[in-house]
């Protein structure tokens, strides 16, 4: 939550259930928020354990592997980030951030939807009717905000004081969870919103932003397909 860069740590083991495990604190970023998880591996004694996926129940984090044998309850490990994978996520996140952003300020569109995986990423929002030259100009423009080298920053604000903000939520029909403070990601001039996921610092860091395609999902839903170079 506070610095998406870290890529190892060490970590005690609090419980084992069946194939999950739980840590008492962790670095791997759980599925949820339109985002999937990372994967990587455990370590034990030069023992690796692949981390295949990471969920989040009754808000505890676990993280499946492929098997638990010779790990026990109170065991230190070290957990090895898949960075790769990660920092491509990170990428593809912030991209959509600034896609969404200028969505909005053009056509106040709201998401509706989202997916932001390591390969190929989707955007959902309200439009009324498909328009795929405008779709095209909104990448060209995301484009050059990448091109702008800006800062991405990630601080906290109570939620009273981020309500007052315009556009802090940009999904329809859903508020962020009730907690005290909310998480904040901004890209100076362009985005500002409530947001839990992992980013890079610098819109340089995203690459660049190409098209893949667009889809009508029916009355006032929109589909768009994106992806970053390698």
């Amino acid at each position: 939550m506070d610095d998406s860069y870290i890529k190892e740590f060490e970590a005690k083991i609090t419980k084992i259930d069946g194939n999950k495990v739980y840590l008492d604190k962790t670095a791997f970023y759980p599925r949820g928020g339109g985002l999937v998880s990372d994967t990587g591996k455990l370590v034990k004694d030069s023992k690796e354990y692949k981390v295949v996926f990471v969920g989040k129940e009754s808000g505890e984090i676990y993280h499946e592997v492929e098997n638990v044998e010779g790990l026990a309850k109170g065991d230190m490990v070290k957990g090895i980030i898949d960075w790769e994978r990660r920092y491509r996520v990170m990428r593809m996140h912030t991209a959509s951030h600034i896609i969404s952003a200028l969505l909005y300020k053009a056509r106040n569109c709201l998401i509706t939807g989202n997916q932001i995986s390591y390969d190929k990423s989707r955007i959902d929002f309200n439009l009324e009717t498909m328009d795929k030259k405008f779709l095209q100009n909104i990448i060209e423009k995301s484009n050059k905000v990448v091109e702008m080298g800006i800062e991405v920053k990630v601080y906290y604000l109570p939620k009273e004081e981020a309500f007052k903000i315009p556009g802090i939520v940009k999904l329809a029909g859903k508020l962020p969870p009730n907690v005290e403070k909310l998480r904040i990601v901004e890209i100076e001039n362009i985005d500002i919103q409530a947001d839990g996921g992992v980013h890079v610092k610098n819109t340089k860091e995203i690459g660049k932003i190409v098209l893949l395609k667009t889809e009508n999902k029916g009355k006032n839903n929109r589909r768009l397909y994106f992806t970053v170079e390698p």
